[in-house]
């Protein structure tokens, strides 16, 4: 990840400017295109549905990995597109990361919107130097719409209203404390794939977040332990645990969270601030977090605070 004084966050958005929708990962329905499209129009902004975004599906993948990475280049060369819109997750977005080059990404920065397996782009794009918005994509957009807090955040994002500020419940299991750094994160299976890599997300002063959805609480203990042997957590200054979901217990563990808090206390991580239960993640209440922003995570008592806030650039 670049220094700082390299991170550049995209322009705001204003009306009338188009946004990109993309399938990079797995196929979607066509009906949540189809809505996400016309709340874009409601909001002020021109949906731009890439060629690919629809199919035709390649196996398990929205398109062949040819097509998806053709809609990509496509939109980030488009200078009249603003911001880009994953349609979902899935699999599939890693097979894109050696053809979208740093130098290529700069040329043009604009926000890429998405979380689950858009976390290997939010990676990218982290160490190419740019922002971008973990968030709900094109089916939690069109089933919930305008009045739903998390749209109109990822709303307010983009339309650069900053900072942003999220007050949520505390947890038994958070660690106290304040802290401040680059927020960057996202799923962990995706970013464990990653670290060690040149698309790792950890830097010195993270405040990392992390989330899954139908890994073993086995699973998840080793991909803490790949983070923690390989030195990872020494360049973190806060962490924020998601929501992580249907998955079973274990004869260790009732919980997710029960595994992580014996880990975190386990390991000696209890220097630094952490959160509980951050409603991110595979769930309805899906905040949006801007990858790269500068962040202050304040863990309390009774409440959590995550602000977050940055200069376009």
């Amino acid at each position: 990840m670049p220094p700082k004084k390299y991170m550049i966050f995209p322009k705001s958005l204003k009306r009338g400017d188009r946004i990109a929708i993309i399938s990079p990962s797995s196929p979607v329905k066509e009906e949540y295109i189809d809505r996400a499209s016309e709340f874009l129009i409601s909001e002020g902004f021109e949906p731009v549905v890439m060629p690919y975004a629809k199919g035709p599906a390649s196996g398990s993948y929205a398109s062949s990995a040819r097509q998806r990475l053709s809609d990509i280049v496509s939109a980030w060369e488009d200078d009249s597109i603003h911001a880009i819109l994953c349609s979902r997750g899935g699999y599939g977005a890693v097979h894109l990361l050696r053809s979208l080059p740093a130098d290529f990404l700069r040329q043009d920065p604009k926000w890429l919107i998405g979380y689950s397996d858009i976390s290997a782009l939010h990676a990218m794009l982290l160490n190419a130097g740019i922002a971008s918005i973990h968030s709900p994509m094109a089916k939690h957009i069109s089933e919930e719409g305008t009045d739903d807090f998390c749209v109109r955040s990822l709303m307010r994002i983009l339309r650069g209203d900053f900072p942003i500020e999220y007050t949520v419940s505390s947890h038994p299991y958070n660690i106290n404390g304040e802290t401040a750094g680059k927020l960057a994160g996202g799923n962990l299976a995706v970013l464990n794939g990653l670290f060690g890599t040149e698309y790792d997300i950890l830097r010195e002063g993270t405040i990392l977040f992390i989330e899954d959805i139908s890994e073993a609480i086995y699973a998840v203990e080793r991909m803490l332990y790949h983070i923690l042997l390989s030195g990872g957590f020494e360049k973190v200054n806060g962490i924020i645990v998601g929501r992580f979901t249907d998955y079973r217990a274990d004869r260790n563990f009732e919980r997710m969270e029960d595994m992580i808090s014996d880990f975190i206390r386990r390991e000696g991580l209890v220097g630094i601030p952490v959160a509980f239960d951050f409603p991110v993640g595979h769930v309805k209440e899906n905040l949006p977090l801007v990858e790269g922003a500068d962040a202050r995570l304040i863990v309390e008592e009774t409440e959590v605070k995550l602000i977050m806030n940055f200069s376009e650039g």
